[in-house]
Formats: structure tokens, C-alpha cells, sequence
């Protein structure tokens, strides 16, 4: 009994000593009311958001210490739900697939992670790599690297020749047939086995291409890939494993199959109909826009040998309508939900989609909801991340300016404490 008191007094001793941190902040941003609160102070212990009180609020141990915010702007960590942390673009991509391994691979990631998290960016979705994702998820999970929080598809999901098949473009002799294990899919029962092997490999959510993309070696940008039946069995396989799943989709067909068979996500949207937008109203489906990547691609297709020349025109015709289709789908109702394609272009600059979807008709505090308390309820983290409250994590992000005022002020993120660890001040 003795030992028992004794422990609990230790127990007491060592929570009433533990250090809090108190950030005076000048203003604050509330993500679920969409409100712009003034002279907050935020306190954290631990790993975790303990309170949230009007007014400056000094430490009342002197273990404690202070942020001084008062002259910035502060919000919940942001979550971009559409990058690929394995790559970033540049004119020796396509070549780099057959000289790289996967430790050269490894290193980079670990650099462009930590660029994300420098710009605000807590929590990814990394929406297809070649598995290396997994262990950077793992490795920052396990603090061995800094790095977001990572939801991770491990490799996308392709049919033979599609989108994401591993071997577009490549000589004859070494294209082989890859089948579910290497995520390519050509049956019901295919699909069902690859959304399997991605769970066996440690993915978090599946992602799709249900139609052509802009950057495979492959003529197509747009047309649809699956048919109905297919992503139905991704779909519902995902499902039974936990798992949601995501689209990419460019091509106005391959969408529709794509939300009639249950994805949740659509990725760029680029050439989506009234008639495709009302089927993602009624089946509670959102929009990943992506429009830096599609302004990105589009002015680097115009620089002489960046892109294999079958790649160019798909750049040039489809790159730079995204940003009208998403003012489209905005005004229509849809539900928007932030994303930035970050490896398409440079990581660590996705706080620019914001300007771009202020650009387009969405007001600045929409925006940042679509960052933080719309991503993560579609991560299923809503109680966890996404808003500034006693007992959420303590992912807490700050710009100089007010971005409901200066929205471009979102490219500059000037202060980063992800789980109660400041990583920029």
C-alpha cells in the first residue's frame, strides 16, 4: 500500500512540475466558427493543447516559459492532402526512375519533408510514391527525422498502361506485365487484391487514377482507365480494411465512374462537368484542386526539353484550366477540400494554392478551413488536429500577417510547433 502511495505521489510530482508552454498571440484564428479571435493565449503541455483563454495569460511556474506571437497571426497546423514527398520535378525526372534507388530516394524525402513542415504543413496525404513513403512516415512517426504527420497511399493504382503504371515509357524488353502487386489493375479481381498487397505494404488510404495524367509517358490526359465495376472492388475493399480512397482524375467520364463507385476524393478535376459536380454534391464527394501543380506543369511545358515531348501539349492544354474549373465547382456547392500536388512542383511553396483559390472566388477564411477542420475531418482526425482546442494536439502554426486580410501571407509561414515541439520561430 505503501509503494502504491508513494507512487502516486511521484506520479502527482512529476505532472505538476511538467513545463507548459504559454503562446500570446496577437491574433488567432478559429477554424470551426471561421472567426478571427485577438490577444489569445494558448497553453500546451505536452504533446497537447490544455487551453485556450482570452487575454495574456502569464506562466504561473517559473518551469513555464512564453511565446511572444502578439505581433502574428496564429492557426491550427495546415494539411495539404495531395503531395508526393519521394520526388520533386526537374528536368532529369524521367531519367532519375532508372538511376535512383531507393536509399537515394530515402534522403531526399527526408529533405523535402522537413520543407513541408517549415511552411506550415503538419499533416500530408502522400498520395502515391514507390514506397519509400511508408518508412518516412514511419521514421518521423518515431522521430528519427523531422517531418508532417503522414497519411500515406504507398503506390497508386493503375491498369496496364494507365496513369500509374510503374512502366510507361520504358523500353519493350524491361516493361514485363505488372500486375496487383505492383499496383496495376485489369479485373474486379485484380483491384481487390491490390488495395490488399497495399494494406500488406503499410498503406494508410488507396489512391486511384481513374483517368490519364499530365506527366505519365502515355498520349492520353484524360481518358478513363476503370471501369465502374473495378473501383467498386477498390472501393469497397478499401473500406473493409479501413481505408479511403482517392482519385485521380482529370477527364470528366473517368470522374464520374470514379464517385459512382465510392471514391471520396477527387483529385484536379480539371475538365469536370455541372453534370459531374452535381453527382459529387449528392454522393457527399470532395475536390483536391491542385492548382499550383496545374499553373507549374503548364509554364515548364514551355521550356525546350523539360518534358519528353508527349507530355508537352497534355501541360499546356490541361495545366492551366484548373484554377476556372475549381471557381466553377466552388460557386456550385462542392465540397473543397485543400491540396497541392507538392513534388510536381517545389516543395515547401504550397502555401501559394491559397492565393490562387482566394484568386478564384473562395474567401481567405475558407480556404484555411479547407486546410485544417475539413481536411481532417475527411482523415478522420476531427477531434484530434485541425482546430486550436484544450485537448487537441498541439499543431499550432503562425504567419506576420493576417491572412484573412493579406492572404499571400500564407507563403511564409514564420513560426511551427508541431505536437508541442516549436520546429521554426
Amino acid at each position: 500500500m505503501k509503494k502504491l502511495l508513494s507512487f502516486f505521489i511521484l506520479l502527482s510530482t512529476l505532472f505538476l512540475s511538467a513545463q507548459n508552454t504559454y503562446l500570446h498571440c496577437g491574433k488567432l484564428i478559429d477554424t470551426k466558427n471561421g472567426k478571427v479571435l485577438t490577444e489569445m493565449t494558448i497553453i500546451v503541455s505536452g504533446n497537447k493543447i490544455i487551453d485556450v483563454k482570452n487575454g495574456y495569460i502569464n506562466p504561473k511556474s517559473k518551469k513555464d516559459h512564453n511565446i511572444d506571437l502578439k505581433s502574428k497571426t496564429a492557426m491550427p497546423g495546415l494539411i495539404d492532402m495531395h503531395v508526393h514527398l519521394e520526388s520533386q520535378l526537374n528536368p532529369r525526372t524521367y531519367i532519375e526512375r532508372f538511376v535512383l534507388n531507393d536509399a537515394d530516394i530515402a534522403f531526399n524525402a527526408q529533405g523535402f519533408a522537413k520543407s513541408t513542415l517549415m511552411a506550415g504543413f503538419t499533416t500530408v496525404r502522400d498520395l502515391g510514391g514507390s514506397g519509400v513513403n511508408v518508412s518516412l512516415r514511419n521514421a518521423i512517426n518515431q522521430g528519427k527525422i523531422d517531418g508532417p504527420r503522414i497519411f500515406t497511399a504507398e503506390k497508386s493504382l493503375a491498369t496496364t498502361g494507365g496513369h500509374a503504371d510503374p512502366t510507361n515509357g520504358f523500353n519493350k524488353n524491361l516493361m514485363e506485365n505488372p500486375g496487383p502487386k505492383e499496383g496495376v489493375v485489369n479485373s474486379v479481381e485484380d483491384a481487390r487484391k491490390a488495395v490488399r498487397q497495399r494494406y500488406k505494404n503499410g498503406a494508410d488510404l488507396i489512391k486511384i487514377t481513374a483517368t490519364g495524367g499530365v506527366l505519365s509517358v502515355a498520349k492520353s490526359g484524360q481518358n478513363p482507365q476503370f471501369t465502374v465495376e473495378e473501383i467498386k472492388a477498390i472501393t469497397e475493399t478499401a473500406k473493409d480494411y479501413g481505408m479511403h480512397v482517392a482519385a485521380h482524375a482529370h477527364g470528366d467520364k473517368g470522374m464520374q465512374r470514379a464517385i459512382l463507385g465510392g471514391v471520396k476524393t477527387i483529385e484536379h478535376g480539371t475538365l469536370m462537368s455541372e453534370e459531374t459536380m452535381e453527382l459529387m454534391k449528392k454522393y457527399n464527394a470532395y475536390y483536391v484542386p491542385t492548382i499550383t501543380a496545374g499553373k507549374s506543369v503548364a509554364e515548364k511545358a514551355k521550356i525546350k526539353g523539360y518534358f519528353p515531348d508527349v507530355i508537352v501539349p497534355k501541360a499546356l492544354a490541361i495545366g492551366p484550366k484548373i484554377q476556372s474549373t475549381f471557381g466553377k465547382a466552388y460557386k456550385k456547392g462542392v465540397g473543397i477540400v485543400f491540396g497541392t500536388d507538392a513534388g510536381v512542383f517545389d516543395h515547401g511553396k504550397n502555401g501559394k494554392e491559397f492565393g490562387y483559390m482566394v484568386a478564384a472566388g473562395m474567401p481567405a477564411i475558407e480556404t484555411i478551413q479547407s486546410a485544417t477542420i475539413t481536411a481532417a475531418k475527411l482523415l478522420e482526425m476531427s477531434s484530434k488536429i485541425g482546430q486550436i482546442k484544450a485537448g487537441f494536439i498541439a499543431d499550432i502554426v503562425a504567419t506576420d500577417e493576417d491572412p484573412t486580410q493579406n492572404i499571400n501571407t500564407m507563403e511564409n509561414v514564420s513560426f511551427v510547433m508541431k505536437e508541442g515541439k516549436v520546429y521554426k520561430n
